[in-house]
């Protein structure tokens, strides 16, 4: 039988077979691979994505190894496995996801969706296989994004606090979007108060509120956390923040004239290669409250126009973030003022010391004291003031001040560096609107801050102050001397330049704190004061002495408001904390478990608070084993909360993440959160310790099986 041509239809379907293999390798868009029986490419189409960027006649003969290779894919092993049980089997494999990345500039990645089939003759020999590639580039992308959106609106604004939601940002942008974020907002959101035009066109001083890098948790942004810092006119961050509009710098060159390598920020940008950027104005509500910086350095593809557009879906849900964590903030700051919490310190019970206090008003204000519990049954007691010749206290400045204190705490730092944190935040500069509160500076009323931390266990007093009268010590026999401490300049004056003064205090000492207000001298000066401290019976409430010192001490008429403030040392014995070493080795979570646990059985602690410790240490031990390299050292101690602390000489913080169900890691620290009533990580002299508190009387905790534990957490 002939066409109408005088072809058989053999020979026309094959003439029609033959035109559309052609056709398919030589005008169809999608990638059409041809391997032999050993997987050498035999042919391939010239007008799949990316091909163009290899000379064909370099890539025919070439193994599927070595064209993986050139295109960069991942997982090359995986691929040529599957390709080669496609050849034996003969069972074709559908949806097999490929990632490429072209050579070109700039480099260009894709993901296909492979099919791969077995080549045979009608006989049934295998002569090869064949792979037909889908582009699904924009699909998966686009699914990408989404799911990184619908997490910011669950892992962003977890808390009512500016620094920890900037951080939340920056965390989940990284890697994901960028390989360096930066938050940057001006100084007036950190204390509550919304920029106004006029803030933000003199100077345009910000404050950094988070720094994430690819590179690793212990870098460094220039400038650091919590820095002020401007951007330069005639930049590309003036430029974003003067126009409100989003920018993106797709190709940098380190040539372009606003790049200044004698400026640190510039220098570091230089430094690091960074070849594209996106600028994003963080607005909410109205307001600008400051610039997200988007950098990649580490991934070769520059950003583009859907980059931004997925930055600025991502800063729009962090600037509402931001913004409510700055209504919290000056609402709780008016809060604090109106119900008298600046002068009525919270008096925590702590294991360290017995406190007293006494608050004599004479409607000045700015006179304040607080008890603060540290780590390790640890106390903080600070006391602050204004100048005495000042008429006139702002309380709204003094609230702020005892909150940065408050927060500073936290972190765990030396007297001497809390001190020097708060001079920095004292000098920043003010708002310009008139009547805004704000911390003290140079040219508002100075103010002064002493702040003293008490140790039980070691029964070392650490002191340091800024322009506040030295602590008076009563010793128990009723020798009273003021504590060697050396007075740097009030906050926000002059060169923030601090000491530290570190005294070993005898048992059952008593420490005064006071202000100039109540005394211009010592009270060492008053005869019968240090003796009648001394003296005092133990069953003497300690409130009532200090009620009846503080009205024998003041003046008759006072000008300003004073306190006076007692703490009578405690300190824990060996009866009540036990230390072990470790070297480092996997073997040691049994028997750091097993130490834990033998000391809680002779303090007869409550069985399930055992198992909660036990668990505590078996995961704190183990991260320590992960990550550090030295010894690894194990404390109890029991006061008013049992603390669990583990040191170890690794410098690097852990992070608290919320694991997926299918994560083998990550748990440790989300279950210490869990069984805890608070954790933290401060600095020791060679690396960090972890510590976790949890009260004597355990609440019901979720329960254990819950959560799957990590690995390395069960008995080796």
């Amino acid at each position: 039988m002939t066409d109408g041509y005088g072809s058989t239809a053999d020979e026309a379907g094959e003439e029609l077979g033959q035109a559309l293999l052609d056709a398919l390798f030589s005008r169809s868009p999608a990638g059409l691979h041809m391997y032999d029986r050993h997987l050498r490419l035999v042919r391939v189409n010239t007008a799949a994505r990316m091909m163009r960027d290899f000379p064909i006649d370099r890539m025919i003969g070439r193994s599927l190894s070595e064209i993986l290779d050139a295109f960069e894919v991942p997982d090359r092993e995986v691929i040529e496995r599957t390709a080669r049980r496609v050849l034996e089997s003969g069972s074709p494999v559908f949806d097999l996801p490929i990632r490429l990345r072209s050579r070109g500039e700039p480099p260009v990645e894709a993901v296909t969706s492979a099919t791969v089939l077995r080549l045979q003759r009608p006989d049934d020999t295998v002569i090869g296989v064949a792979a037909a590639l889908t582009d699904i580039t924009a699909r998966v992308r686009a699914e990408a994004d989404l799911r990184l959106l619908n997490e910011a609106a669950t892992r962003v604004g977890t808390t009512l606090d500016v620094f920890r939601t900037a951080a939340e940002f920056s965390d989940l942008a990284v890697p994901r979007l960028a390989d360096t974020v930066t938050v940057d907002v001006y100084d007036t959101v950190v204390r509550g108060h919304a920029p106004t035009p006029e803030s933000r066109d003199q100077g345009a001083a910000l404050r950094r509120a988070a720094f994430r890098s690819a590179a690793g948790p212990e870098y460094q942004g220039v400038p650091k956390i919590g820095e002020v810092t401007t951007y330069p006119p005639a930049t590309p961050y003036r430029a974003a923040l003067d126009t409100l509009a989003p920018r993106l710098i797709g190709g940098l060159n380190p040539d372009v004239s606003w790049l200044d390598p004698e400026r640190r920020r510039d220098a570091r940008i230089l430094s690091a290669g960074v070849h594209s950027m996106l600028l994003v104005p963080i607005r909410a509500r109205g307001l600008v409250l400051g610039l997200a910086c988007f950098y990649r350095w580490r991934n070769p593809t520059p950003f583009d126009e859907k980059d931004l557009t997925l930055a600025e879906q991502l800063t729009t849900h962090a600037a509402l973030c931001l913004d409510n964590a700055r209504q919290y903030g000056r609402e709780r700051s008016t809060a604090r003022i109106l119900t008298g919490r600046l002068t009525q310190p919270e008096t925590p019970g702590a294991a360290a010391v017995d406190i007293a206090h006494t608050y004599l008003p004479a409607g000045t204000g700015g006179a304040w004291f607080d008890v603060i519990p540290l780590s390790g049954a640890r106390i903080a007691l600070v006391a602050g003031d204004t100048a005495a010749e000042t008429d006139a206290a702002d309380p709204a400045a003094m609230g702020e001040l005892r909150a940065a204190i408050e927060a500073l705490s936290e972190l765990d730092l030396p007297p001497d560096e809390i001190l020097e944190r708060l001079h920095d935040l004292a000098s920043r500069p003010q708002p310009v609107a008139a009547g805004t509160p704000g911390l003290p500076a140079p040219d508002t009323a100075p103010a002064s801050c002493l702040y003293v931390v008490y140790d039980p266990v070691t029964r070392l007093c650490t002191a340091a102050s800024a322009g506040h009268p030295a602590p008076v010590l009563v010793h128990p026999g009723g020798e009273a001397e003021a504590l060697d401490v050396d007075p740097g300049p009030p906050l926000g004056q002059d060169i923030a330049q601090y000491r530290s003064t570190e005294r070993a205090l005898p048992a059952g000492s008593t420490l005064l704190l006071y202000n100039t207000a109540l005394l211009t001298g010592p009270p060492v000066l008053a005869p019968s004061l240090p003796s009648r401290i001394a003296e005092a019976a133990p069953g003497l409430s300690l409130q009532a002495l200090c009620d009846s010192l503080a009205l024998e001490l003041c003046p008759d008429r006072l000008a300003h408001d004073a306190f006076l403030l007692l703490a009578r040392t405690r300190t824990l014995g060996p009866d009540q904390t036990n230390t072990w070493t470790f070297d480092n080795d996997p073997a040691i979570v049994s028997l750091a478990r097993k130490a834990a646990t033998t000391q809680l059985a002779r303090w007869d602690i409550d069985a399930d608070l055992v198992d909660n410790t036990a668990l505590i240490v078996s995961e704190l031990v183990t991260n320590a084993v992960r990550y550090a390299q030295g010894p690894i050292r194990l404390r109890l101690i029991l006061g008013d909360t049992l603390t669990c602390e583990v040191a170890d000489d690794s410098s690097t913080a852990p992070h608290l993440r919320r694991a997926m169900d299918t994560d083998e890691h990550g748990r440790g620290l989300f279950i210490t959160a869990q069984l805890t009533r608070r954790w933290g990580v401060r600095g020791v002299d060679r690396g960090k310790a972890i510590w976790a508190e949890q009260d004597l009387v355990p609440s019901a905790p979720p329960s254990l099986s819950e959560w799957q534990a990590p690995v390395g957490a069960e008995s080796p």
